[in-house]
């Protein structure tokens, strides 16, 4: 029995970011008393090897709703084939000035401005440290607010080093619209300054742990068609693992209508569909199959998630359409994907 419907009216009542920790803490609450399996069965298992691990099956949690890796075990007990926790920077920073998350139920999307409020790497570290998830878990990794753009390459390196043994993947955000100028990131120049350190140092630290853990970029919407194809050559050129494809848009015109329409902040959920498809299909072209795409943006269905798989996804991953669907949205993804038997 689906029960989010009749949750849901109730949690739009509080505020977003209150109701984003008591939906946590429940989570947290139903696993510790085995209620989660019962609630949510266990979705349809296909496994897949990509960036050579072995995912179990191709729905991940998107970054952002578990920032600090404070809720690994709970949310990973609702069947999610990976998990991608962060954005973590080196520090702990408590990020924009609340109110920064925002509901727009008419459009189905979430405009935040977030600003990479966590509790710093260490904290992040230790949580991994501590769950019992032995599946794939990726860490999205950033710089603080207050790091200079010319050195964010050393507060990637120092995140980097610090997740490593404990990560699956590790994922550059470079494509957040809410620490300012972190987005110029995916300019040739200053993308080639930050990933020749960072792949210079996964070597070493390949040797040092015994394991290859994969760098994957996170890039924005808003790219151009001349950019995305830009990109495309420099994560082949530097030997990225996989590309995830698409952070929040800035482009507020379908929504700027609704109430907090206009809020500043990154757009996702349903507006943001059409657009981090449309990347994704012109990556995936550009690319070649040089290495794998991860869909995100706009997934609030199966059919939404097929549609991302037909442009040239892999993997998907969800985080707005869980607070609009629930945990049944793994579910109901899984059981569409069985329309792509040969799916690599």
């Amino acid at each position: 029995m689906n029960l989010y419907p009749i949750i849901r009216p109730l949690l739009f009542r509080l505020d977003p970011e209150q109701a984003h920790h008591l939906t946590l803490q429940a989570l947290q609450i139903g696993y510790r008393l085995g209620i989660t399996a019962r609630v949510f069965p266990s979705p349809v298992s296909r496994p897949c090897k990509l960036m050579g691990l072995e995912f179990p099956n191709r729905v991940g949690l998107a970054a952002g709703l578990d920032k600090n890796g404070d809720y690994i075990d709970a949310l990973a007990a609702l069947g999610f084939g990976f998990l991608e926790i962060g954005t973590v920077t080196p520090r702990p920073q408590p990020g924009n000035p609340p109110p920064r998350l925002f509901r727009l139920p008419r459009a189905r999307a979430i405009i935040n401005r977030m600003g990479f409020n966590n509790k710093g790497v260490d904290h992040l570290v230790s949580q991994a440290k501590r769950a019992r998830f032995r599946g794939i878990l990726g860490i999205n990794i950033g710089k603080n607010f207050d790091t200079p753009l010319e050195r964010a390459a050393d507060d990637y390196l120092l995140c980097m080093r610090k997740v490593y043994p404990v990560a699956g993947y590790i994922t550059l955000n470079i494509s957040s619209p809410n620490t300012p100028g972190l987005r110029n990131l995916q300019q040739r120049d200053s993308f080639s300054t930050l990933i020749g350190p960072l792949k210079e140092e996964q070597s070493h630290l390949q040797s040092r742990y015994g394991r290859y853990v994969p760098l994957v970029v996170k890039i924005a919407p808003d790219l151009e068609p001349d950019e995305i194809a830009t990109m495309a050559d420099l994560l082949s050129e530097y030997g990225i693992d996989a590309v995830i494809a698409t952070n929040t848009t800035l482009d507020h015109r379908l929504v700027e209508q609704l109430p907090h329409g206009t809020e500043q902040g990154g757009v996702s959920g349903a507006p943001l569909r059409q657009r981090s498809t449309r990347v994704i299909e012109q990556l995936s072209t550009a690319l070649d199959g040089r290495l794998p795409v991860i869909g995100a943006g706009g997934i609030l269905s199966g059919k939404d998630a097929c549609e991302k798989i037909a442009a040239g996804a892999s993997l998907i991953q969800i985080y707005t359409g869980l607070i609009y669907t629930g945990p049944s949205l793994i579910r109901e993804i899984t059981e569409q994907l069985v329309q792509y038997p040969d799916l690599q």
